[in-house]
């Protein structure tokens, strides 16, 4: 997510992720895939739109809706490149895998990849692609009530008393909304099946391996693809990683929050509490702390009215929400302050203008997608009050959402596969880079995909906070060492700490 879309989060606090992409381009099928050779794709330049970058061009890819029956209905691949700058030195294509799931990554070309160095820029064709279902793919849609789509809904935050009633009516509603409006692809959309996407893109590239830049989900999608095609894969760098953990997958994600906050909400007390800050929220840290717990139990007593946001109402969890969003990024540590101020004082920000209804549709069906049918979720409320009732005590800055129930525990269809399971089994070709203080994808979580893919990649922990490491909230010494690895291949001879 980019850092303006985040601030457009803290300030909605309860909307979903905006992602971009969405303006369907000029686009032109591919022919059947081949295993190498010259590109099948009818590149065209893309739809103009702000922030695109002129020399971005697109194209569609045919897939099987179901890869179990390749001959069977199909549905459109977008995807996106930007050439080699420098024709005589380029080595390959390097895929901007997106993050989410739910997340669009058409115009990855012309956004993070206009920061990647030169040398980078020089070598290779920078792919981007929405995934199934995803923008100008062939997009899914449930229809959800409006209500529905802010954040504090698809994040299952449970009621001030740590009951789930709420949460599962809400799980309920969003799923007979997918089984009704969804359609045949929304039960295909899978990380599975996303990986097999990426094998039918890099054939139709014409391109025998395909080297890709992943962050976050994409991650996971990153690792399962190079698990089903181990040699396909050229030079994969994973940024911000998931836990690859197949007993659990999404829901994993979602528990990590708790440890995520904590290990980075003492970055935000010790600024907000610096005595250089003429506008610190406390003199110490754990009096910054104590104050956002404070405010939260009152917000969630008595909201403040907050017209156009969703919901219309700065409570709790809003501003709970707001704290995990903001964590992301220390740049947006001021806004939160702001956000903290004013609700103090029994005010709210002015609430921005929303995201797209149907973008913002389109992003959230498809994180369901993914996240319900990668996994079977339990279906017992009684399963996650536990689990809430435990994660309040321990962790109350996140006051039990993480282990609370997604729509997923109401999900209309079983799982049609198991998970991909990541082992050390194929090339050593991957880089692992992860900031030690991140509350969406925890160190801890980086720690069990090192752990599992074994000798096949090398990681550097950065001594840094927030989500995505790799030319944003990282160091000199990350970025050196991920910049290093894409243009000559080299890695660290071990894991490597970055101070």
């Amino acid at each position: 997510m980019t850092k303006s879309k985040r601030h457009t989060a803290l300030l909605l606090a309860a909307s979903a992720a905006v992602v971009g992409g969405l303006t369907a381009p000029v686009t032109a099928t591919a022919a059947p895939p081949s295993a190498s050779g010259g590109t099948s794709l009818d590149w065209t330049r893309c739809e103009v739109r702000k922030g695109r970058d002129a020399r971005q061009e697109c194209a569609t890819v045919e897939v099987p809706v179901d890869h179990a029956r390749p001959d069977g209905r199909k549905t459109r691949i977008a995807v996106s490149r930007i050439p080699a700058e420098q024709p005589s030195a380029r080595r390959g294509a390097l895929l901007l895998a997106p993050g989410g799931p739910g997340g669009s990554g058409l115009d990855n070309p012309s956004g993070r990849g206009q920061r990647l160095p030169q040398e980078i820029r020089d070598r290779y064709d920078l792919i981007g692609i929405d995934p199934r279902g995803m923008g100008s793919s062939s997009p899914v849609d449930c229809g959800f009530d409006l209500a529905d789509l802010g954040t504090s809904k698809q994040r299952p935050w449970p009621a001030p008393d740590g009951s789930v009633t709420g949460t599962m009516e809400t799980a309920r509603r969003m799923s007979a909304a997918c089984a009704r409006d969804g359609g045949d692809l929304l039960r295909h959309i899978s990380t599975a099946n996303n990986a097999r996407d990426l094998d039918r893109v890099r054939a139709a590239l014409g391109e025998r391996q395909l080297s890709v830049w992943a962050v976050s989900y994409g991650t996971y999608v990153t690792a399962v693809y190079a698990q089903l095609f181990p040699h396909r894969t050229d030079r994969v760098v994973l940024d911000s990683v998931d836990d690859p953990d197949p007993a659990r997958v999404g829901r994993g994600w979602l528990a990590a929050h708790e440890q995520g906050v904590e290990d980075t909400f003492p970055e935000f007390a010790a600024w907000a509490s610096d005595p250089a800050d003429t506008g610190r929220l406390a003199g110490t840290p754990a009096g910054v702390r104590a104050l956002v717990l404070r405010l939260a139990a009152r917000l969630d007593r008595t909201p403040l009215p907050w017209p156009g946001a969703n919901p219309a109402e700065l409570n709790g969890d809003v501003l709970r929400q707001a704290v995990l969003t903001t964590l992301h990024d220390p740049d947006d540590f001021p806004r939160l302050a702001e956000l903290i101020r004013a609700a103090r004082e029994g005010r709210t920000p002015p609430a921005p203008e929303p995201p797209g209804t149907a973008a913002l549709q389109n992003s959230v069906a498809v994180g369901a997608g993914t996240l319900c049918n990668d996994i079977a979720w339990p279906r017992s409320a009684a399963v996650y009050a536990k689990g809430v009732a435990e994660s309040r005590a321990k962790y109350p800055l996140t006051a039990g959402m993480p282990r609370n129930a997604m729509l997923c525990a109401a999900w209309p269809y079983r799982p049609r596969e198991a998970p991909v399971r990541i082992t050390d089994e194929g090339p050593s070709d991957i880089l692992l880079v992860q900031n030690e203080r991140d509350p969406a994808t925890p160190l801890s979580g980086a720690h069990r995909m090192r752990s599992a893919l074994g000798r096949r990649a090398t990681m550097v922990t950065v001594d840094a906070t927030g989500h995505d490491s790799y030319l944003d909230n990282g160091n000199t010494c990350g970025d050196r060492t991920v910049t290093r690895f894409l243009a000559t291949g080299e890695r660290p001879r071990g894991d490597t700490y970055c101070r």
